[in-house]
């Protein structure tokens, strides 16, 4: 849909060699879709998008000087950090939520959603990524920001933040020691989710193609004002350019991964 973008790249400097991407960074939604069937205070929740990740991978980018991508599509809509095959796709009952909108949905509908928002946006890091190479002839190190509600299901969740990863801890291990080592930090270690989702992001555009990655998940109650992002910002772009500027890094290094075969 021309009058309404898919995806929104955020300018950097590809020689940096590091690329940070949002999944999840908006509540949005075109307007032929209304609001789904869904009450408005639905897109306040996390289970329309991450909440806080917007203005924090905007920041990063300024801060580091990096490019960037973000969705601009609610993830109500169609789930960019799922694979095209998922069955959680396109939901319909988020928790607890009913997804009117989205039940029942035509293939026709699906489809559409697929050509239209889903691919678009994998298009665009694929042309990030290969934007990098192309610029430092190695291997790019991919962030992908979300963020976690601070309660799951009565449970309280005691991380201030986490990263996920499937098999490839090349740049999961530091930036998890590197937030531990930080004053009064708990970091997850594939925590509060798994890093395992065959055919999602990550797994799609690093884990097939021996490209190090990480995904940061930080509590959205940590990150709900503009001093929580800044704050925020404040601890990862040292971290994340001491990181970057580790020559090892770049390379291309394929690791078994535990979601599944790898895809040719």
């Amino acid at each position: 849909m021309q009058d309404f973008p898919a995806f929104e790249t955020v300018e950097g400097r590809t020689d940096l060699g590091l690329l940070i991407l949002a999944d999840h960074a908006t509540n949005r939604l075109p307007p032929k879709y209304g609001d789904l069937g869904l009450d408005p205070s639905a897109f306040e929740r996390h289970i329309a998008y991450d909440i806080g990740i917007e203005p924090l991978i905007r920041l990063l980018c300024e801060r580091l000087g990096a490019p960037g991508v973000m969705s601009c599509y609610s993830r109500l809509l169609i789930d960019p950090n799922r694979g095209e095959n998922d069955p959680t796709l396109i939901m319909k009952i988020s928790d607890g939520a009913i997804v009117p909108g989205n039940y029942p949905l035509p293939p026709q509908e699906a489809d559409f959603r697929l050509t239209h928002f889903h691919r678009p946006y994998h298009d665009a890091i694929s042309g990030a990524i290969a934007a990098i190479e192309n610029a430092t002839g190695q291997a790019p190190l991919v962030i992908s920001l979300h963020s976690f509600t601070p309660v799951w299901k009565t449970i309280v969740r005691p991380w201030h933040a986490g990263i996920l990863w499937d098999a490839d801890p090349r740049a999961a291990r530091p930036l998890i020691d590197a937030i531990r080592a930080l004053p009064g930090m708990i970091c997850g270690d594939n925590e509060p989710y798994d890093g395992a989702l065959y055919g999602d992001t990550m797994y799609r555009h690093c884990m097939r193609r021996g490209i190090p990655h990480a995904l940061v998940e930080i509590r959205q109650d940590l990150i709900g004002d503009a001093q929580g992002v800044s704050d925020w910002a404040d601890r990862l772009v040292p971290i994340l350019r001491r990181l970057n500027d580790e020559p090892a890094l770049h390379r291309y290094e394929l690791h078994p991964s535990r979601t599944g075969p790898y895809e040719e």
